[in-house]
């Protein structure tokens, strides 16, 4: 037993050692196309999407696709790190899931800058003090972030990139047992998502909203008795004990975040398009805008109506598509939909996750 562990051991050894020369090579190209790049952008979301996409075709295990994306994100953040340390900025503080979806897109080696609100995260990306900005803009419980599409409105920005997360949330408190229990710090939206648990459990409790679940964290992490929903993350962060796991009502409720930048992205080949769109408030109206849609055999995969928030019309539509703006159909499609609004945006195509 002890000569075949051994064995397997300096088997493990020889690779681990003809993996960092892999890795030291692959770092030497990405730094030699850092500087045969001429327009000085680091980081491509369609170069990136290709090569995940590439890798996922090509694995056969035993590690599941989840395990080498996050592997190979790792590789590629360090990499691109050598050309430039990116700055990205996200809802805050730090134990949020806006930081966690930040990570999970952009992998460790980077500049987080925190802001404080949403209207701070495309500040930060609109006056250049960072290079990109993740922000979220629905979660499947809870449905869309109206600041967020607002804004989206309003702002001279583009999405270059969206990122699915899945939302599970933790009980976390100083306290080890959870009928100790007198108050729970949450965000609202937190509070929404774990009703069923919290009344079935701690239905006595004072139920306080703050601003971000990591602010709820830090509070707790100063209060006896009290208990925050917060991440995994966030139980290190604050050193906190994990008293409850998943207790989200819904197991399969999950954030969907943008990246945010004023940047173009190129076709990946598995694209989606972004934009808004405005017209008179009259019976009809809005399927006679989408009709071009169908007419050119282009997906719609998400429409969400919001009040105009100036100029003359009523409502603006946010819309989904399947493909990039470049593609034959896609454009042809948006010509004509522009032709029959009172107004059109453009948001952003990106690869579609």
């Amino acid at each position: 037993m002890k000569k075949k562990l051994d064995k397997l051991r300096l088997s493990i050894d020889k690779i681990d050692k003809n993996l960092l020369e892999l890795l030291s090579k692959r770092a030497s190209f990405a730094q030699e196309v850092g500087r045969l790049k001429g327009d000085g952008v680091i980081y491509k979301p369609e170069r990136e999407a290709q090569i995940l996409s590439s890798i996922i075709k090509d694995n056969n295990g035993p590690l599941n696709d989840e395990s080498i994306i996050n592997i190979f994100k790792a590789v590629i953040s360090n990499c691109r790190a050598l050309e430039k340390k990116l700055s990205v900025s996200f809802l805050g503080p730090a134990g949020t899931f806006s930081e966690e979806a930040t990570i999970q897109q952009f992998g460790e080696n980077i500049k987080p800058i925190s802001a404080i609100s949403i209207d701070d995260v495309f500040n930060h990306v609109q006056s250049g003090k960072v290079h990109y900005g993740v922000v979220p803009v629905e979660n499947s419980t809870e449905g869309a972030i109206s600041r967020t599409l607002d804004l989206l409105l309003m702002k001279d920005l583009k999405i270059c990139g969206e990122i699915l997360l899945p939302v599970h949330h933790f009980l976390l408190s100083k306290n080890k047992k959870v009928e100790d229990i007198k108050n729970i710090y949450a965000h609202g939206q937190s509070l929404a998502q774990c009703h069923d648990w919290i009344m079935g459990n701690l239905s006595v409790c004072n139920k306080i909203p703050v601003l971000s679940n990591a602010e709820g964290a830090r509070m707790a992490s100063q209060e006896k008795n009290s208990a925050a929903i917060a991440s995994s993350r966030a139980s290190k962060i604050f050193k906190l004990n994990i008293l409850q796991e998943n207790i989200e009502d819904d197991p399969n409720n999950s954030t969907r975040f943008l990246i945010i930048s004023k940047q173009d992205v190129a076709a990946s080949g598995k694209d989606k398009t972004s934009f808004v769109v405005a017209t008179k408030n009259r019976p009809g109206a809005i399927a006679d805008l989408v009709a071009p849609l169908a007419k050119h055999k282009v997906s719609m995969t998400k429409l969400e109506s919001r009040p105009a928030k100036f100029g003359i019309w009523e409502y603006v539509f946010f819309i989904d598509i399947e493909g990039h703006q470049e593609t034959a159909k896609v454009k042809k499609a948006l010509e004509e939909i522009e032709k029959k609004s009172s107004f059109l945006k453009i948001l952003g195509s990106y690869p579609k996750n």
